[in-house]
């Protein structure tokens, strides 16, 4: 949907840890998408580093990457250890040990406790029989140690280390949202969720408990975001922010602090609690929380029982409209080509999309990726028919539906696109929208083509 460009955020956090925990040990976080680095590049920099550890993470989506991180830091030097975390490979850790012989360790979860503790067994010259999370090769077979137990205060963690990459800075965008010269930066606020959702990776990978940095925190961070260097629009990666009581004491910690006057606050919610907590989304609004996304999903209670979501297309209704009157800038998510899908019924989705009143919709294509329910359901019934990970983005169709090929699941997602962004009386208002936001992401979307590169994926 256009040009976005994030700090690597999760390895800042892992970098700042593992220097609190290991001062003497030297860290480089290296950013090859900012830095503009082919496999060349990647290679060159490790030459020049010379380390002893070589780390990457990464979602399914980019599994392929990481390996071949891996695999290029092997053939620089043999004796360089490889380790790979994040949620795919936590849930592929036996399938991943088998495929990609360059790595060498899987940090399971939750990963800075695992990663410090598997550093100084290599440093101390033992194995990682003791190391609780991980999972390598020895004897020639796999080995898979215990779970690590969760943090339990999420407070104690370090701020990321954003001085690793501090040249990098400028170059981190949302140019979609906020334009090239914004200082853009992520915010974990939170770990897992309490929901349930049958095609989500996430509150399987932090175990099915949701653990939240307390508001002060989250204040302290915001402000040393923006204070320190600059940050404006700020993302919450939170999966699910949640109002109520948390949302409160955030506006309270936040309401007398100098920095919500230029802050630009990105969350994730439900729609349910959006609907049903107006006055905090107000409360929010006027600390700085300019844009929501939320996961509408669809317009069928089938499919919502489906995904197990425990919502109602009413309440992404209420959603929308406590989002508008509050001059919030509304993001709907939408899921696409479930298996009952038909042409008449994704048609149906595409106006209710329309009809809802969002500021912005994206529409995915349900995707089976590991360590869902969904994913094992798919698998069972033969129903993947595209195992290459590199396509599980979500804007690729992975499976057909009961009536439906991939190649027409496909073309119905861009006809979800063309339906809500094809129309020259809704670019023109979003053009000259009230909302600084919409304003920017409708000239962005028009300068960049955006449909002509999404029919490309047909």
């Amino acid at each position: 949907m256009g040009q976005y460009l994030p700090p690597p955020t999760g390895l800042l956090v892992l970098a700042a840890y593992v220097r609190r925990q290991i001062p003497d040990i030297e860290v480089e976080v290296l950013d090859c998408q900012a830095e503009r680095r082919n496999w060349q590049g990647l290679r060159k920099a490790i030459e020049a580093s010379a380390p002893s550890i070589v780390a990457s993470s990464g979602f399914t989506a980019n599994a392929y990457t990481c390996a071949r991180t891996a695999e290029i830091a092997k053939n620089v030097d043999g004796k360089i250890v490889t380790v790979v975390g994040g949620s795919h490979f936590s849930f592929t850790a036996e399938e991943s040990l088998i495929s990609f012989p360059e790595i060498d360790y899987i940090v399971r979860g939750e990963g800075e406790v695992t990663l410090v503790e598997l550093i100084s067994a290599l440093r101390r010259g033992e194995s990682a029989e003791g190391v609780e999370g991980i999972s390598y090769r020895a004897a020639r077979r796999t080995v898979h140690n215990r779970d690590r137990p969760l943090i339990a205060d999420l407070d104690s963690l370090p701020y990321p280390a954003y001085d690793l990459v501090e040249d990098n800075l400028k170059r981190y965008h949302f140019a979609q949202m906020a334009g090239r010269n914004t200082r853009y930066m992520l915010l974990e606020g939170s770990r897992g969720c309490a929901h349930r959702c049958s095609f989500c990776t996430q509150w399987r990978h932090w175990q099915g408990v949701c653990r939240q940095k307390s508001p002060k925190r989250l204040a302290d961070e915001i402000e040393y975001l923006t204070e320190t260097y600059g940050g404006v629009l700020l993302w919450f990666t939170d999966d699910n922010f949640g109002y109520g009581e948390r949302a409160r004491q955030l506006w309270e910690e936040l309401r007398h602090r100098p920095c919500r006057e230029s802050l630009m606050l990105f969350l994730q919610a439900r729609t349910d609690d959006v609907a049903a907590n107006p006055d905090l989304v107000s409360k929010l609004r006027e600390v700085g929380n300019h844009w929501v996304m939320i996961g509408v999903e669809s317009n069928s209670v089938d499919r919502l029982k489906e995904f197990q979501k425990d919502i109602t297309p009413s309440d992404a209704y209420k959603a929308v409209r406590v989002l508008n009157e509050n001059d919030v800038f509304s993001q709907a998510m939408f899921v696409t080509g479930s298996r009952k899908d038909t042409l008449e019924s994704m048609e149906a989705q595409r106006q209710f999309s329309l009809d809802l009143g969002a500021d912005l919709a994206i529409y995915t294509v349900l995707t089976p990726f590991p360590g869902t329910s969904f994913f094992k359901m798919a698998k069972t019934n033969g129903w993947i028919e595209d195992t290459n990970y590199a396509n599980y983005d979500m804007a690729h169709a992975i499976m057909p539906t009961e009536t439906l090929t991939r190649s027409e699941v496909q073309h119905e997602l861009f006809k979800c696109y063309k339906a809500f962004y094809g129309s020259y009386r809704k670019d023109i208002a979003g053009i000259f929208s009230k909302k600084k936001l919409k304003r920017t992401l409708y000239r962005h979307m028009a300068s960049q083509h955006v449909l002509s590169k999404l029919r490309d994926l047909i």
